[in-house]
């Protein structure tokens, strides 16, 4: 499913036209991204967590020519399923 399976979806559930469910959903995305850029943590209840978490700077390999690099300090969204959601994946 992609975002405009999902606008069609709440369109046709909800009496909406395509173009408004897929503005929402456009919006609900730029809001969680929004968040998340400022360091917040955005929970939807009975769906899970969105979380931004520190990577800290450490040293790699480049694959190729096994030579050692840094990698900089960099943040990550990270996401945690609900329990609920869980339960209806494991039957």
């Amino acid at each position: 499913m992609n975002n405009s399976d999902l606008a069609e979806r709440l369109a046709s559930d909800h009496g909406l036209t395509k173009t408004d469910a897929r503005k929402l959903v456009d919006a609900i995305f730029a809001e969680i991204g929004d968040a998340a850029a400022k360091g917040e943590e955005v929970s939807l209840n009975g769906f899970g967590k969105f979380k931004v978490k520190d990577t800290p700077a450490r040293e790699g390999r480049n694959p190729s020519t096994g030579e050692t690099i840094q990698i900089a300090a960099a943040k990550k969204l990270t996401f945690t399923v609900a329990k609920a959601v869980k339960d209806k994946l494991n039957g």
